[in-house]
Formats: C-alpha cells, sequence, structure tokens
C-alpha cells in the first residue's frame, strides 16, 4: 500500500524566495516521493482569504495535507533533509543518491 502525499505551498507573489521554495520543494518530493504526489501553489497575495482562512502568517509556507497529521514548513525549503524530517518524506530510494553523485539520472 502507497501512501499518497498532498502539499499546498503558500507563496507571496512571483518573488525569487517564492519560486525558490516551489523549485526545492518539486525537487524534494521528486528525490523522496517516486509514487508521485500533489501540489497546490497559491498566491496569498492573489488570494489573501484562503492564506487568511487556513491561518498563513509567513510566506513562503508548504503544508503538508496528507498523510494525516496536517504539517507546516516556512522558508525557503533549501535545506532537503532537514524538510524531509520536517514534512514527514520518507528516506530517498535505495540507489537513487548513489546515482545523483556520479552524474546520473
Amino acid at each position: 500500500m502507497t501512501t499518497s502525499y498532498a502539499f499546498c505551498l503558500y507563496v507571496a507573489g512571483h518573488s525569487e524566495r517564492s519560486r525558490a521554495a516551489e523549485a526545492n520543494l518539486r525537487a524534494l518530493a521528486r528525490a523522496r516521493l517516486p509514487g508521485g504526489y500533489e501540489l497546490e501553489v497559491v498566491d496569498v497575495v492573489a488570494r489573501p482569504g484562503l492564506a487568511e482562512e487556513q491561518r498563513i502568517l509567513a510566506t513562503p509556507t508548504v503544508v503538508r495535507h496528507l498523510p494525516l497529521p496536517e504539517l507546516r514548513v516556512i522558508g525557503d525549503l533549501s535545506d532537503p533533509p532537514r524538510v524531509a524530517l520536517a514534512l514527514g518524506l520518507p528516506d530517498e530510494p535505495p540507489g537513487s543518491r548513489a546515482e545523483k553523485e556520479a552524474g546520473g539520472a
């Protein structure tokens, strides 16, 4: 049985920090979640009501909706091991790190 992962990334506009957070989260999810994941990106400038409803106080913020319990991480997500731990992501699949270090996939 595989676990489904669903994330919502709250950003403020199209700033460099917002783009970096999205790129970092996508790279981490590709590496750690080979079975796939869902990601919604919400611009809190365009949708302030949703940010208020979800109690988003700072951006960028990623919310892991699934699997429960819901978890949150604030920041540009530039420290993959720390973000993976905070979001409860599984370890990288065997061999993926060695392939990257060897210049593979």
